[in-house]
């Protein structure tokens, strides 16, 4: 899988400092809460939520949701599709939506609008990366561990046609490789 990656964007050891921050935050802004309902969207945050959640000293409850926009691209659809036939109970809660990667803004402000719909007192979004590039839908992350150019990346949960998520960096694949 290295070898078809053409540079590292964002170090293993970097995000490991970064999420430390990150979840101070989260932490702090959250402390007063009773719990906390998180939120993570399958399957990009899935690494990012496990290693980010470990370092959240407070009382989580935890949720997937199974939503789709690429289909396998490298762009997204322009389409959220929510996959789970139950979402998560969330009326009257505050919640914290992890996912990997803001790019045109749809699935956050998708996934937060059916919460609220759903009863959510409280919405914040947490992303890994957020690109720098004008969104599709109004928004950004509450919070975001790192800023990027607007290129495709794999690794640390983001996949290239199902692979690459197990890469424990942000990398940049071959143009060789995206067929």
């Amino acid at each position: 899988m290295n070898e078809d990656i053409e540079k590292v964007l964002i170090a293993e050891e970097v995000i490991e400092r970064r999420l430390d921050v990150i979840a101070e935050r989260i932490r702090s802004d959250f402390a007063k809460e009773d719990s906390l309902q998180v939120v993570g969207i399958l399957k990009g945050a899935l690494v990012f939520m496990a290693d980010l959640l470990r370092r959240v000293p407070l009382r989580l409850e935890i949720e997937c949701l199974n939503v789709a926009s690429y289909h396998g691209g490298t762009e997204s659809s322009g389409q959220v599709d929510f996959l789970d036939v139950k979402l998560p109970e969330v009326k009257g809660r505050s919640v914290l939506v992890l996912d990997d990667i803001l790019d045109t803004g749809r699935t956050l402000a998708a996934v937060s609008e059916k919460l609220y719909e759903m009863g959510a007192r409280k919405v914040k979004t947490c992303v890994l990366l957020t690109k720098d590039k004008e969104r599709a839908a109004e928004g950004e992350a509450d919070y975001s561990a790192f800023e990027i150019g607007d290129e495709f990346v794999v690794g640390y949960g983001l996949d290239y046609d199902g692979k690459y998520r197990n890469l424990p960096y942000v990398g940049v694949l071959k143009e060789s490789v995206i067929g």
